[in-house]
């Protein structure tokens, strides 16, 4: 009966990491390295290889890095200063309150754009920073989704076989 609560709390934090790109409050990562953790110290202790740990170190390192590297690549790449990688990045968490879950996309938008004018950039390189930011934040969501996937299957693939 434990072994069946415990699977059901492990799911249910597999999907709440998930949760945590739409709302960046919630710790992706440290969400699913709950679960791994509940199923090697109350399930099976002996399952998890030392090869598993080390993989899940290094993706979570990668899932931690990705959100921050598109972010700021993109923004960069888009001609955003310092302070518009900055801004986009406080703006989605504050986003993820407003108006939930649009607001990590339209609030991110709206800062940089902002922020760019202030600097005295153009309306037209304001607008494309802008642009930068959004595509940065959607391309760090898709890392994290992938690499999120590849964690759990690895998991599953680990305690099924």
């Amino acid at each position: 009966m434990l072994d069946i609560i415990m699977w059901i709390v492990i799911v249910a934090l597999f999907i709440l990491s998930f949760a945590g790109i739409i709302f960046p409050i919630i710790p992706s990562p440290l969400v699913l390295w709950v679960g791994f953790l509940l199923y090697h110290f109350v399930i099976n202790a002996g399952e998890l290889t030392v090869t598993f740990w080390i993989a899940i170190v290094i993706l979570t390192v990668l899932l931690i890095v990705s959100d921050i590297i598109a972010n700021s690549y993109f923004v960069k790449k888009f001609g955003g200063s310092k302070w518009g990688e900055r801004g986009a990045a406080v703006a989605v968490i504050v986003g993820s309150f407003i108006i939930p879950p649009f607001g990590i996309l339209i609030v991110p938008f709206i800062v940089v754009l902002v922020i760019e004018m202030v600097q005295k950039k153009s309306s037209q390189e304001a607008l494309y920073a802008s642009i930068g930011s959004l595509i940065g934040f959607l391309g760090g969501a898709v890392a994290k989704v992938v690499i999120q996937v590849i964690m759990i299957i690895w998991f599953l693939l680990v305690v099924i076989i």
